[in-house]
């Protein structure tokens, strides 16, 4: 009880509940036995959360533009230098694609850690896509601080009567402006995760710092966000591309993330 109480809700789940329901004798126990029946279990640590399941809708694509956009966006992945040319990756305005569905996406994680990008439908849905990426937080701050980056995931292209969707895919290869960092790793959802998208539900684009709650980095730790819309443009079931957007009249940096079977 001298622990300080700490505006945070997800310290609430960290609480043991010390007191016991009182016992209750079952009717069809014998009276004898003067052994109590079991108390009660505690309830669920897991917190509520009023994120909605996302819809998963998909739009229909011609054939044409699918072969064309397999063939265009793979283009940053086979370049094998790690200078690349200053082409505009971002997409200004007057040269912003239509077809492309908006999604949300949420790059976060402790400074002195790893990043991760959530991907959801909207700010109001459940992350559709955890992937923790090979790269620090500071790191990838400093790479976005020079105005442009673009990170590959990179997997092995599957058998042609495997199923599996890009997104299902456990591990990547990632590069970061042509350089390889390490792996990428899909992976469920914490209850840290959900604690942030819920704090964040009203966020549709932005950038800070929460106090954070890892038990490696401890209750001072920082928690950098940067939440934006992205453009999510689909070239094939092994091409995918994620181009953020700025809002209007905004010349922040320009990050682009490709998934990629190869």
């Amino acid at each position: 009880m001298g622990e300080p109480i700490s505006s945070s809700t997800s310290r609430i789940s960290s609480i043991d509940y010390h007191h016991d329901p009182l016992p209750t004798i079952s009717p069809t126990s014998s009276s004898t036995s003067g052994v109590p029946s079991p108390p009660a279990p505690p309830p669920p640590r897991t917190q509520p959360t009023s994120l909605v399941q996302p819809t998963q809708k998909r739009k229909p694509r011609t054939k044409v533009f699918r072969v064309f956009r397999s063939v265009f966006r793979s283009f940053p992945i086979i370049t094998p230098a790690c200078k690349f040319p200053t082409i505009p990756m971002g997409n200004p305005e007057g040269h912003r694609t239509t077809s492309g569905a908006r999604i949300t996406g949420t790059l976060f994680g402790y400074r002195k850690g790893r990043v991760s990008i959530s991907l959801q439908e909207n700010p109001r849905c459940l992350p559709s896509l955890v992937v923790e990426l090979a790269m620090q937080t500071n790191a990838l701050q400093k790479e976005m601080s020079a105005g442009m980056v673009r990170i590959a995931l990179e997997c092995e292209k599957r058998p042609e009567k495997d199923k599996t969707r890009l997104f299902d895919e456990p591990i990547w290869s990632m590069f970061c402006n042509g350089k390889k960092t390490g792996y990428g790793v899909r992976r469920e959802a914490t209850e840290e995760d959900l604690h942030l998208m819920e704090i964040l539900k009203a966020v549709s684009m932005g950038a800070g710092v929460l106090p954070g709650q890892s038990d490696v980095d401890g209750p001072d730790g920082e928690l950098a966000y940067i939440r934006a819309h992205f453009e999510r443009v689909v070239g094939s079931k092994d091409s995918e591309t994620l181009y953020m957007l700025s809002p209007e009249g905004n010349t922040g940096p320009e990050l682009s993330i490709f998934f990629v079977r190869i």
